[in-house]
C-alpha cells in the first residue's frame, strides 16, 4: 500500500527505492495512479506493477495504456469503498457492506446480501505486506502526524499492513501527544536523513 492523495503525502523517496530495486509484479493498493513522473506513477512507468487497486487513474495516461494493453490489471474501486476495505483490514473485520456500486459493473463477481429489505455489496478487507507512509512529522519513536490531505490514506494503510515504513517531511525529537495520528507501535521503520 502507498499513501497519499494525488501525490500529496506520497512517500516519494521510498517509492524511488522501490523503483531502484526493480522488483516486478507488484500489487499496489493506493488512492490513484499518481502521475507519470510522480508517486506510484513512477512504478507504473517502470513496468513494475502487475495489479493496481485504486479509485482512479485519470492523472496518469501510462496506467490507462498498460490497462488497455493488458500489461497491468486495474481494479477501480469507489474511493469511499476502497478506504473502508483498508480500514476493515486494519480493524480485523471480515469486510464492509455498501450500496455503492449496486447494479453497476462494480458488483460483478461480488457477493450481495440483503438486510432489512435492502441489498448491499460485500466488500472484502484489503491488507498488504508493506505500507509506504508519507507523514508530515515523525518523532524518534515513530509517532506520526499528518496535515491536510496527507490524512486521506496514510493513517489507514498504517493499520492494514504487516510492515510499515514512514517517510516524514520533518523529523522531530518528540511529538506532542495531541497531534499524533499514527502511534509508534504501528511503525516498523522510519526513513532517516535530511528530507526537508
Amino acid at each position: 500500500m502507498v499513501g497519499g492523495f494525488l501525490t500529496n503525502g506520497t512517500p516519494e523517496t521510498l517509492i524511488d527505492f522501490v523503483c531502484e530495486s526493480n522488483v516486478k509484479n507488484l500489487t499496489i493498493i493506493c488512492n490513484d495512479g499518481g502521475f507519470p513522473e510522480k508517486g506510484v506513477g513512477k512504478l507504473i512507468r517502470n513496468h513494475q506493477v502487475k495489479t493496481l487497486i485504486a479509485s482512479h487513474i485519470g492523472t496518469n495516461p501510462l496506467a490507462g495504456d498498460q490497462m488497455n494493453s493488458k500489461e497491468m490489471e486495474i481494479v477501480l474501486t469507489p474511493q469511499g469503498t476502497l478506504i473502508e476495505q483498508i480500514r476493515a483490514a486494519g480493524a480485523g473485520l471480515g469486510g464492509v457492506l455498501t450500496q455503492t456500486g449496486l447494479d453497476t459493473i462494480v458488483e460483478i463477481g461480488k457477493d450481495k446480501i440483503q438486510i432489512d429489505g435492502k441489498w448491499y455489496l460485500v466488500e472484502k478487507p484489503l491488507k498488504a505486506d508493506l505500507a509506504l507512509v508519507g507523514g508530515a512529522k515523525c518523532d524518534r519513536f515513530g509517532n506520526v502526524s499528518y496535515i491536510q490531505t496527507m490524512r486521506n490514506f496514510n493513517p489507514m494503510i498504517a493499520l492494514a499492513a504487516d510492515l510499515v515504513v514512514v517517510e516524514p517531511v520533518i523529523k522531530v525529537d518528540i511529538l506532542d501527544p495531541e497531534v499524533i495520528i499514527t502511534p509508534y507501535p504501528l511503525v516498523d521503520y522510519i526513513l532517516e536523513g535530511d528530507l526537508a
